[in-house]
This record gives C-alpha cells, structure tokens and sequence, in this order.
C-alpha cells in the first residue's frame, strides 16, 4: 500500500491518510480524482519514478470536480508535450531563466524580452537570484524595492528612478505568476507588495518662439526633414525612422504609421507599432510636405552618387550610405543642433510632447490629438497634458454659466 500524503498541511491527520481511505470518495470513471475530507478535489500525474523506485506526481486541487478535472487533463497534456514542474527547490534565478525560456522568448517581442532580461539580470538576480522561490516573502521583494530606490551608502548603488523600480516588481510579479499557475505556490508574494508611485514629472515644451528657431536651425541639417516631421506630427522617433516611403502619399499629404525602428541586441530591426491605435494616418501640413519632397531628390541624389538603386532600402530616412539611422545617432545630431540653435539640451522624444502641447494650446480638442500621436486611450493624453487644457476648462464653465445664470 503507498502512503498518500497531502500537500495541505494544515491539518497534520491528513498526513496518515492513505490512497485505501480516498478510494471510496472517487466517483466511476474518475481515474485519478477524488475527493478530499474538506470537500476538495485532487487529481495527480505521475512524472516518473525516483532512484528507489516511487512514483514522483505532480498534483492538482480545486474546489470543484469540474475545475479539478479540467487542471488534470491540462497537467496531463503539458507533461506529455515535454513539460518538466519547477522543483520545491528552485532558485528564483532558475525560475527567471525558465520564464524567459520557456514564456517570454514565444509570447513577447524582442525589445520588451531584452529589458526584461536587463531588469532580472541587473536588479532582481544580484539579491535575490539564490533564495527558494518556495520561501521568498512578502518582506523579501518589499525591501529589494525599498532598497533600489533608497540606494546604498554615499549613493552606490545609486538610487533608482520609481519607473524602473515599478518595472522591476512587474517582473517578478510575472516571472512569480508562471508558479502560482504550475501550482508550485498558492499565493504570488511580489503582488502582495505595495507599488512604489510615481511623481509626474511635467516633460518640457518647446514655446512657438523656440520652436520656430528650432525650424530655421534644421534648414541647414542634413536630417532636418525628420525633425520637423516629429515636431509638427507628435511622431515617436522609432515610428519617424521605420517610414518608408511605401507609407508616405505626398499627393494626398498623408502618412500612414505602420512600423517602428528600434536597436535590439545590437541590431536594427523594425517592428509592427505596439496598438492598434499606433497604427494610424496622419496629416501633413502643406511645408511639411514640400521638406519631403526635397529630401526625396536629395535623397535620390545621393543614392546616384552612390551608383543606382542597388543599396535602396526604401526608408524615409537613411545615412549617406542608404542605411536605416541608429536612434542613438539621431539623438546626438539633434542634441547638437538644438546646442547650436541656443536652445540648450533637448531629446527627440521631447519634440512629440511640444507637438501635443502645441496643438492643445491653439484649441485642438483632446479627442484629435490623442487620434494624431497614436495613444491607447484619451485618458492618457488627458493625464500627461491636462494641465494645458485648464484655460478651455475655463471658458467651458464661463460660457454655461453665461446660458444659466444670465
């Protein structure tokens, strides 16, 4: 007779039970299932058997004979396409390197997956790599966050930004999870823990003079074209480089956003725009639409210089030798212009929020710019720019108390 043990220990006389004393709670045709003293279905699948020959299980529970059965057949199905369940004893190192392996190298893009390995290599595994994930605590994940945004002594390690110590409990939270549904653990320790918040930070604003002088100073630059494609579109410096000019209908002054350009492992590579709300047309002005059409000959001219059409790889905007533009390079061009246009320090991605400010500030309703820069919902835009929107706020109550109370 095998022993039965019960992985509920609560209540130490289910340790003596035997498979004999459940035998009688499972119904015909149930196979593996059966009913516990507590009103609680089981069901398990053997894994193999040890060096003394007992059968190693992985067992499932539910309150219902329904959900129980259902987890079984699940388990089943795992197991016999190759799945091997985390052992008590797994490290959340080795928990991390599965998760990676296992779910994120089929279900997230390549960008994402690489900062995702940024955050556990660099921040979770350090301090917590070696400790069982069975005995990880609440406490645990808790004072890692404290201490990335505390940082150590005389500022080393330096003190992290909440965005990415937000990251870094998203990580943990959903490298925990995969245990909570393998049945490894009953509860997901790291969303227990209190998400450190945010302080929103007011991105600057280029005012129309400054803008303007941003303007003349991009006439003289090779890539000027893109900047001020970014500046008069909110368009998101990866979406401006993955343009090619299949997506850009100058006739109509329309240009369709498609992809996105990004550096990932060292490479450049395009991906399809996160949301389909990324995905859109946007309206040219009519000098935006010249600046294309003198970059397109300028363009043209360099690819003849080059010997032909041999090297086009029909982006909107290419290096002198007709490659796609590393974000990093266009950073330090735009920094460089902006220094000498006497504006000081700006980053591309800055551009798209004087773009929405701008159009907010002339009176564009908050439904068309949150169309125009592609974001997932207008609550978005109105929390990153409800502030500008406080003068119509204003007008808004003037004019209906004008209809009320005059």
């Amino acid at each position: 007779m095998v022993p039965y043990v019960s992985n509920d220990v609560s209540n130490g006389n289910d340790l003596a039970r035997t498979e004999a004393d459940v035998a009688g709670r499972r119904m015909n045709g149930e196979g593996g299932l059966y009913q516990r003293g507590d009103g609680r279905w089981f069901g398990a699948v053997v894994l193999g058997y040890d060096a003394t020959g007992n059968p190693k299980r992985k067992t499932v529970s539910a309150k219902t004979k329904q959900e129980a059965r259902l987890k079984l057949t699940e388990l089943q199905q795992r197991v016999d396409n190759g799945y091997v369940p985390p052992t008590k004893d797994e490290t959340l190192s080795q928990l991390l390197e599965r998760w990676h392996r296992d779910v994120l190298s089929t279900q997230v893009k390549p960008l994402a997956r690489e900062n995702y390995r940024y955050i556990a290599d660099g921040h979770i595994v350090p301090t917590l790599g070696n400790k069982a994930v069975a005995k990880l605590t609440v406490a645990d994940v808790q004072r890692l966050l404290a201490t990335k945004l505390e940082g150590g002594p005389n500022g080393e390690p330096r003190p992290l930004s909440v965005s990415t110590v937000q990251r870094i409990r998203s990580v943990l939270v959903q490298a925990l999870n995969e245990c909570v549904v393998d049945g490894a653990l009953t509860r997901n320790v790291a969303a227990l823990t209190r998400a450190p918040k945010t302080k929103r930070k007011e991105g600057r604003t280029l005012m129309p003079d400054e803008a303007k002088r941003l303007l003349a100073a991009l006439q003289e630059h090779r890539l000027g074209t893109l900047f001020t494609l970014m500046l008069s579109t909110g368009m998101r410096r990866g979406e401006a480089l993955g343009l090619r000019w299949e997506d850009v209908d100058l006739k109509a002054g329309v240009v369709v956003i498609r992809r996105q350009l990004q550096r990932v492992g060292g490479e450049l590579i395009t991906n399809d725009v996160k949301t389909a709300r990324s995905r859109r047309a946007v309206d040219l002005a009519p000098p935006v639409v010249s600046a294309l059409k003198r970059h397109r000959s300028d363009q043209s001219a360099e690819r003849m210089g080059r010997g032909g059409s041999r090297d086009d790889t029909g982006f909107v905007f290419t290096t002198r030798a007709g490659m796609p533009l590393d974000p990093r390079n266009v950073y330090r061009d735009f920094q460089g212009i902006c220094l000498k246009a006497d504006l000081g320090k700006w980053h591309p991605h800055e551009l798209r929020h004087s773009a929405a400010s701008l159009m907010l500030a002339e009176g564009v309703p908050l439904q068309v710019v949150s169309e125009v820069l592609g974001h997932s919902s207008i609550r978005m835009t109105a929390d990153v720019y409800g502030h500008i929107l406080q003068p119509q706020r204003k007008d808004a109550a003037n004019a209906l108390a004008g209809v009320l109370f005059n």
